[in-house]
């Protein structure tokens, strides 16, 4: 580390990922601007002792304001930004309306990607900077029942791959953290989604929501290999402070698996591994489970 401090922004430090990082950040020696949609979390990360700002990626006036006060503080420098806020809404893709994709992608791709391009003159001025991108093992591995989550993650990564091509040998580095099932408040807000945009009454899938749900309000880890926060921490202080950081970084045990298995199988085999590993049964299995007792002598 320099005698300067290194200057950071961090979006969706409300809880979860984007807390533990700026708090962490912050014992490192980094200067952490740690943003947050509400007003009333921004009041508490500054009583955490952290520089907060309120910044709502889905609004791109937010995104100016909350940016031109980060640069005010830091007298118009910034090293990184880590594009941490996101969050997932549930459903079948066929109950999902334009509106809630629409919400999905306002915050999870078009506001990452826009304030990214708001700092790179800044980073281009500077000839460094570092840009990370909170993705999910989820961004090349879809599962059921997470349709709007999966291509939101799937857009991001190629927006970053892209993105990364295109600043070739500018000294701005771009990475994308890919993490599997990580303690957070992530399923908790899924749920409070699922409510808002999916209406189950009369849905196909509804036996299916059912088991979603107990999923979902699951206190603790709902899944086997669930990491603490700190784990995506570690690989995102490399992708910072690194010379040549990597272009991914896998974080859990699910998100390596899955990326070799899907170099190594033919995909309708991964398919069958990515459903009995997502925990939610489609629709169409409770049907023909339902036929196969119709069926039985002994029912």
């Amino acid at each position: 580390m320099t005698n300067t401090p290194r200057h950071i922004l961090i979006t969706g430090c409300s809880s979860g990922i984007g807390l533990d990082a700026a708090l962490r950040l912050s014992k490192q020696g980094w200067r952490v601007f740690a943003s947050a949609r509400k007003a009333d979390d921004v009041v508490r990360l500054q009583g955490l002792g952290l520089d907060a700002v309120q910044l709502d990626v889905a609004d791109s006036e937010s995104i100016a304001q909350g940016l031109a006060q980060v640069l005010a503080a830091s007298g118009g420098r910034l090293d990184a930004v880590f594009n941490n806020a996101g969050f997932g809404v549930p459903g079948a893709v066929e109950d999902l309306s334009r509106d809630a994709m629409r919400h999905q992608f306002e915050t999870n791709v078009f506001g990452a990607i826009e304030l990214s391009n708001a700092v790179l003159p800044l980073f281009r001025r500077q000839g460094f900077g570092r840009l990370v991108f909170n993705s999910s093992v989820l961004g090349f591995a879809a599962m059921p029942y997470r349709g709007a989550y999966n291509a939101s993650k799937f857009a991001l990564e190629g927006f970053a791959d892209t993105l990364r091509q295109e600043l070739y040998g500018s000294g701005i580095h771009v990475s994308l953290i890919e993490p599997g099932p990580i303690v957070s408040r992530f399923r908790a807000n899924a749920a409070e989604q699922f409510f808002r945009w999916i209406k189950p009454e009369g849905s196909f899938h509804r036996p299916a929501y059912e088991q979603m749900q107990a999923r979902l309000n699951k206190k603790g880890a709902a899944v086997p290999f669930t990491l603490p926060e700190e784990a995506v921490f570690k690989v995102l202080l490399h992708a910072l402070e690194a010379r040549k950081p990597r272009v991914r970084y896998r974080v859990t045990v699910p998100s390596q698996v899955f990326w070799y298995l899907k170099r190594l199988l033919p995909s309708r085999w991964l398919e069958r591994l990515l459903l009995a590993a997502s925990g939610d049964e489609p629709g169409f299995s409770y049907g023909r489970k339902a036929e196969k007792r119709k069926k039985s002598p002994h029912s």
